[in-house]
């Protein structure tokens, strides 16, 4: 359930996923990871699949969820939560927020980003994140009525390929022109607690933290690799 902005304020929020492939990709497993989040102080848990939404809201019924759903599509690379069907997965699965890709990529099926937020809010009234990658593009997601915005996909679209996340130089602009009622979100690239502290004093509201807390496959690959020089 959504909490108050009061006690989201400065908190942490848990990307809690596994690749395909992982034995870590198990619902069950998923949903322990998200659990030990939320008991050591996370406000908040990011899951990607409705069967892992699903899993998460049945052990943790109290938990403020953002959904997602990775799919693609030969036409797009849009991804995350690319079209109608997705949403409604997600939040049908029990997602409070719903994260969708909100750049200006083309969507599958030439779906548009303006028409899926309407029918969200008509349809479902779900509250939705705005996964962008420039302040241009969340800037437009909260004027067509994103009530979250993050910066999941600074340094992952075709035209910031050569940036690397964190966005920590996005969040000043985005705290001086959005709206006080758009909830800014720092995501990708954040590896230590200090980064995150940065990430809050730059103007975000919130931080989402993944592979470094949950991403077992890609940290253990880092330490042997590294080891291996």
């Amino acid at each position: 359930m959504l909490m108050t902005a009061e006690d989201l304020d400065g908190g942490l929020i848990v990307s809690v996923q596994a690749p395909p492939g992982s034995p870590m990709r198990d619902p069950e497993v998923i949903a322990a990871m998200a659990e030990a989040s939320l008991r050591n102080g996370a406000v908040g848990v990011r899951l990607e699949s409705p069967e892992h939404i699903g899993a998460v809201r049945r052990r943790c019924p109290d938990a403020l969820i953002i959904g997602l759903w990775k799919r693609t599509f030969p036409d797009s690379s849009v991804y995350i939560t690319p079209g109608w069907r997705e949403i409604q997965a997600v939040w049908s699965a029990g997602a409070d927020v719903v994260a969708v890709d909100a750049t200006s990529r083309f969507r599958p099926d030439g779906q548009r980003l303006e028409d899926l937020i309407q029918r969200c809010r008509d349809e479902l009234r779900a509250p939705l994140m705005a996964d962008v990658d420039s302040v241009e593009n969340g800037l437009q997601a909260a004027e067509l009525g994103c009530e979250w915005v993050g910066t999941t996909l600074f340094g992952y679209t075709e035209e910031t390929s050569d940036c690397s996340p964190p966005g920590l130089t996005l969040l000043p602009s985005f705290r001086q022109k959005l709206k006080p009622s758009v909830r800014l979100i720092c995501e990708g690239g954040i590896a230590t607690p200090q980064a995150a502290r940065s990430a809050l004093e730059a103007g975000a509201d919130n931080v989402v933290v993944g592979t470094a807390i949950t991403g077992v496959d890609l940290q253990v690959a880092a330490y042997c690799q590294g080891m291996a020089c």
